[in-house]
């Protein structure tokens, strides 16, 4: 089973294009106009195991908001085309990560029903450095699109890029352990996960 997916998506305000392939070594290649985005995603995919390609182009001018939400809907979008039908995925996943002073635990669930627990403050950054909320946003936009419950808490810590950089850690190492195939069935007593 080949679980890859190429998804395309162009609107008025983004330009974007992401080849993801779930059984991969955690190779990427990510190029968008956020450099600290692209740190998130790189780390993401090495703690996923993921291959994945983005190429994405925003009006960046306005703000970076519209590109770092609809990264991450497609970013969900294909990562859901990818898994496929689930059938004999774990569905859940599991993380506590350190990152110097900071720990953070994160719990997902495939579960087809989107809801994010996002219990992190918000703490300023430097001038035009990507924020908490710009990570709120993405992971909103990836939760809703793949259909993911997702728990984030920090435990504690107040550095913003450990605290940022343990997140996108947690994420992946949680989401490489829900797509393991571990059996051949869909897992959930209803038969299907939607």
């Amino acid at each position: 089973m080949k679980r890859k997916y190429i998804f395309k998506r162009k609107t008025k305000e983004t330009d974007i294009e992401i080849d993801i392939k779930i059984d991969g070594k955690g190779n990427y290649k990510i190029e968008t106009p956020i450099g600290f985005l692209n740190h998130m995603l790189e780390l993401f995919c090495k703690f996923s195991n993921f291959d994945l390609k983005i190429k994405a182009e925003g009006d960046i001018e306005v703000d970076t908001h519209h590109l770092v939400e609809d990264i991450g809907i497609c970013l969900g979008l294909a990562i859901d085309k990818a898994i496929g039908d689930k059938k004999g995925i774990k569905r859940f996943g599991f993380s506590s990560v350190p990152m110097d002073d900071v720990l953070v635990n994160i719990s997902l669930d495939i579960s087809g029903r989107p809801y994010l627990a996002f219990n992190v403050p918000f703490i300023k950054g430097r001038k035009g450095s990507f924020e908490i909320e710009d990570a709120k946003e993405f992971l909103k936009g990836l939760v809703n699109h793949l259909g993911l419950t997702l728990h984030i808490n920090l435990i504690y810590g107040d550095n913003l890029h450990h605290i940022l950089e343990a997140i996108f850690k947690g994420l992946g190492i949680a989401l490489k352990d829900a797509v393991k195939i571990e059996g051949k069935d869909i897992p959930s007593t209803k038969g299907k996960i939607d």
